[in-house]
């Protein structure tokens, strides 16, 4: 199958330009404007910029990561975030750009040393190159399967929207019936927030400690994944915000109203300076109160306060006055049993979701192997 492939290193088939010519100065992006401004990354484009100068257009061409060797084909007019890649530029005589872009992205380099790779490794990568008129061949036969293939992955996370719309609707229709309500100053023994100036006592294990990041928009569960911890002093200022079973947790800066319920496997855990802790008199509520301020009812009362003209916020009060439903733990229970019922349904099938999704980058990256093995 490669009887007629031919190898060359990579810095044969690419010549590279350092991008400093086109650096946009100014990182006041605006999606009104024209000219995006690009990164190698994953995030691809960071930004639109209106700057009219220093704008490559030698197209099409591969942009590197010169320090994680990921890679981006570009097909029209940009500029770019920093110094740290490189432009690719492919001899097309030997190569078409979009058959070299692909044929990069199934290279398996270990980049975990902090530094520049393009020059002195990466370019010295041999690949096996075919005929012009075959790699056109391949070309269209792997844009054909991935035309198909982001068709699927378009239509699940179409489900996964739908699913979030249902939720909200599961949590609306849940508290719809409830007119009778308290300020939260009422029915609670303290409201406060995190203490500032934590980073000090940071460490790889002790207390979690927990940040915005830890909250999630789609539930009231926190997120332990991505966890940091603090190892504090006795005297530490701040230990009133240990957590407790059963506390409820909301964002009170950048993205505000994510509610968490505080779980009983918390063991010792405190918060950071953006988040307030709800503590209400009645623990075996906390759950329906979290799930009515996750509401949209909830978010309604909860937000419409929130002050400043450019970075939001809630103040303490906000939440203290903020109104909640006046329930019997009897009603309370109902609507928890089946609010769980009904998102536990869309939880299952999200994971469905998620996983077709992880197998669908999987299948892309089986198509391109194939490809540059001649059994496409």
């Amino acid at each position: 199958m490669y009887t007629e492939w031919k190898t060359y290193e990579l810095g044969t088939l690419l010549s590279y330009e350092q991008p400093a010519a086109y650096i946009v100065e100014s990182t006041d992006y605006n999606d009104d404007y024209r000219i995006p401004v690009l990164t190698a990354g994953k995030s691809f484009i960071i930004g639109y910029t209106n700057e009219t100068f220093g704008i490559y257009k030698a197209l099409p061409v591969i942009i590197f990561d010169d320090f994680t060797t990921s890679s981006q084909y570009v097909n029209f007019p940009f500029k770019v975030k920093s110094s740290a890649m490189k432009i690719l530029s492919p001899d097309t005589e030997l190569v078409l750009p979009k058959f070299i872009y692909y044929r990069m992205q199934i290279i398996q380099f270990d980049h975990s040393t902090h530094k520049r790779y393009w020059i002195q490794q990466y370019s010295k990568i041999n690949v096996k190159i075919p005929s012009i008129p075959e790699q056109e061949r391949i070309v269209s036969r792997i844009e054909e399967l991935f035309s198909k293939l982001d068709a699927s992955v378009a239509e699940l996370q179409t489900a996964k929207e739908k699913l979030e719309v249902y939720r909200q609707a599961v949590l609306k229709e849940a508290f719809a019936e409830f007119q009778v309500k308290k300020p939260i100053r009422e029915m609670t023994s303290i409201v406060t927030s995190g203490s500032r100036g934590w980073a000090k006592y940071y460490s790889s294990d002790g207390a979690r400690f927990i940040r915005i990041g830890n909250l999630t928009r789609d539930s009231i569960r926190i997120d332990f994944n991505e966890m940091q911890y603090v190892a504090l002093p006795e005297n530490a200022e701040g230990t009133r915000t240990k957590l407790h079973t059963n506390d409820v947790l909301v964002s009170i800066t950048a993205d505000l109203g994510s509610i968490g319920l505080v779980p009983e496997t918390i063991g010792d855990a405190y918060i950071n300076q953006h988040i307030a802790l709800v503590r209400f008199l009645n623990s075996e509520q906390s759950e329906f109160m979290a799930w009515y301020l996750r509401s949209d009812w909830g978010q309604k009362d909860l937000l419409k306060n929130r002050r400043g003209a450019g970075k939001l916020g809630l103040g303490l009060d906000d939440i203290r006055d903020t109104k909640v439903p006046v329930v019997s733990d009897k009603q309370a229970k109902i609507v928890i049993s089946e609010i769980s019922a009904r998102l536990s349904v869309c939880d299952s099938i999200e994971q469905t979701i998620d996983t077709s999704l992880q197998q669908g980058e999987a299948l892309r990256q089986s198509i391109l192997k194939q490809a540059f093995e001649g059994r496409i």
